[in-house]
C-alpha cells in the first residue's frame, strides 16, 4: 500500500523527481507499466491522453491501493496572466468531451481536460465556454478513476505553454498508447527551419515547467511523510 500515487504523462516532465527512485515493471490487464517507488510514494507514467492516464490511474490503485491519487504534469494557459512555470490548483476539473465535472475542496478556478494540445483559437474557445484558466489532456480520466474507488484525489499542473503560444499540431506525435514519438518530431522539425526558434523555445519552457514540477511534488511528499495519517491538505476527495 502506498499513501500517495501520482500520474504524469511523461517522464520528462517528472525525471528530476523520480531520477533515483526505483523502479518496478508490471502487467496490468496485458499492459506494461513502469512504476517509480519512493518510501511511501509512487509514480507512473502512462502516456499523453484521457485513455493513457486513466489506464495507469487504474492500474496504479489496483497494485498499490493509494490513499490520494494525484494528477500532475504540466498544462497550458487559457488566461493570458498565466506564465510558464505558474503552478496551478484547480477547484473544479471540467472533462471538455462529455461535459462533466469534478469538484475539489480546496483549490481555485477551472481546469478542463481537451482531447488534443489546443492553438491559441481552441484555447480562446475553450476558456470562454468553461470560464477555464488552464487545459491539460489527462486530469478529468484520472479524477473519474479515484471517484469510482472512493480515493482521494488531487491535481498540480504547472503551465509549459503560454496562452498565445503557437505550433503545428503536435497529435500526429502521439501513438495510440499515448506515447510521444520523438524521433518522429525531430525528422518533422529537422525539415522545417522556420520552426526551430519555436522548438527551442518550446524546450525552455518544458525545462522550466518540469522543474517546478518536481519541486513542488517534492514539497508535498515531505510533507505528507510528516503527517500521522497519510493526508494533508493538499488532497481532496472527489465531488460528482
Amino acid at each position: 500500500m502506498s499513501r500517495v500515487a501520482i500520474v504524469a504523462a511523461l517522464e520528462r516532465e517528472v525525471r528530476p523527481l523520480i531520477k533515483d527512485w526505483r523502479v518496478t515493471e508490471k502487467v496490468v490487464e496485458g499492459r506494461r507499466f513502469r512504476f517509480f517507488e519512493k518510501d511511501d510514494s509512487v509514480m507512473v507514467c502512462g502516456g499523453i491522453g484521457a485513455e493513457a492516464a486513466r489506464r495507469a490511474a487504474e492500474a496504479v490503485i489496483a497494485i498499490y491501493a493509494p490513499t490520494v491519487i494525484y494528477s500532475a504534469g504540466f498544462a497550458g494557459a487559457l488566461d493570458p496572466a498565466l506564465k510558464v512555470g505558474d503552478v496551478v490548483r484547480p477547484g473544479r476539473v471540467v472533462n471538455a468531451g462529455d461535459g462533466s465535472s469534478v469538484n475539489l475542496d480546496q483549490g481555485e478556478g477551472v481546469l478542463v481536460t481537451f482531447g488534443s494540445v489546443a492553438s491559441p483559437e481552441q484555447k480562446a474557445k475553450v476558456r470562454d465556454s468553461f470560464g477555464a484558466q488552464a487545459v491539460d489532456m489527462e486530469a478529468a480520466a484520472v479524477a473519474r478513476a479515484a471517484a469510482a474507488r472512493g480515493i482521494g484525489f488531487a491535481v498540480v499542473k504547472v503551465i509549459s505553454d503560454e496562452f498565445d503560444f503557437s505550433f503545428p499540431s503536435m497529435d500526429r506525435f502521439v501513438d495510440a498508447e499515448g506515447r510521444f514519438l520523438r524521433g518522429r518530431f525531430a525528422w518533422f522539425t529537422a525539415l522545417r527551419p522556420w520552426l526551430w526558434p519555436k522548438v527551442a523555445r518550446l524546450a525552455g519552457n518544458s525545462n522550466r515547467a518540469s522543474l517546478t514540477l518536481c519541486r513542488w511534488l517534492r514539497a508535498m511528499m515531505d510533507a505528507i511523510s510528516m503527517s500521522s495519517d497519510g493526508r494533508t491538505v493538499e488532497t481532496s476527495i472527489v465531488r460528482e
